[in-house]
């Protein structure tokens, strides 16, 4: 049952995900989570008046973009007004009594199997069982009780469905993290963000020789530093595309302001998708 007052915050998974943690980073634990399923059904969540946000994953340094929220985002009318970059660590996780010695199979979702590939070289006798959510699958090896089952999930996801920790850090490489997108509908996220230096834009260039070119000179013109394109293909329109751009800018500026008239020329659709507070980086080393 939602709580009255409390802000709540949608994201894709059940209880105890990364997203579910992520959202924590950002927000504290004050907000309400509201797990949803799908994709499709996270980017519905404020529409359908399940939640006054949604929190939506985006890009991870060791798997790369998630391209169906870049779609879903591109599609949608919702507007980004806040990030976060947070660690992904994979904690094995068992049933109440179970023991490393005694396991036979460890499941989860196939991206957190795959960058574990070091802990089943390790330990060949161990089957991986590829399962739909890292979460879901320790809810589903604590609720069988079998003490030779284990999933790879966040330590919240221990914490949440009562699961036993019989080892951690489990990914292949430390500089592992995901990138998240705090999204809310444009309507209720007009106004400015202070200290906003993050812009993101989506484009559809014309197809023509240099429409790119010219596009990215309106900032290259003005120091305007280029931090991410992403290129999405548009749906119905062979060969076309929709271009996903983070600027380190700010509305606030009047450089940023002529930049986007002039972009106008070069582009036959100019979306502004969010200007935001960039996310602290991670020091990696």
């Amino acid at each position: 049952m939602s709580s009255p007052g409390r802000l709540r915050v949608a994201f894709q998974g059940e209880r105890g995900a990364f997203s579910e943690e992520a959202i924590i980073r950002l927000l504290g634990e004050q907000v309400e989570v509201v797990p949803r399923r799908t994709f499709e059904s996270l980017f519905a969540a404020i529409n359908d008046g399940a939640a006054d946000r949604i929190l939506a994953p985006v890009e991870n340094t060791l798997a790369g973009s998630v391209h169906r929220c870049y779609d879903l985002l591109l599609e949608s009318t919702l507007e980004i007004v806040a990030e976060v970059v947070h660690p992904i660590a994979h904690f094995l996780i068992g049933p109440p009594g179970a023991r490393f010695e005694n396991l036979a199979s460890v499941e989860s979702h196939p991206v957190a199997l795959a960058q574990c590939e070091s802990f089943f070289r390790q330990h060949p006798k161990i089957r991986r069982l590829p399962a739909e959510d890292t979460a879901g699958s320790v809810r589903h090896v604590v609720q069988s009780r079998d003490t030779t089952r284990a999933a790879i999930a966040s330590i919240r996801a221990a914490q949440v469905y009562g699961g036993t920790v019989l080892a951690e850090h489990l990914e292949d490489n430390r500089a592992n993290y995901t990138r998240f997108l705090l999204l809310n509908s444009a309507q209720k996220s007009a106004a400015r963000i202070p200290s906003a230096n993050k812009l993101s834009l989506g484009l559809q260039l014309a197809h023509s020789p240099g429409s790119l070119w010219h596009a990215l000179g309106v900032f290259a013109q003005r120091k305007i530093n280029l931090l991410r394109i992403e290129s999405r293909p548009v749906a119905g329109r062979p060969w076309e595309y929709m271009f996903y751009l983070d600027l380190a800018a700010s509305l606030a500026d009047e450089s940023t302001q002529d930049a986007l008239r002039e972009l106008q020329q070069h582009a036959s659709t100019v979306r502004t998708l969010g200007c935001y507070v960039a996310a602290e980086m991670p020091v990696v080393g």
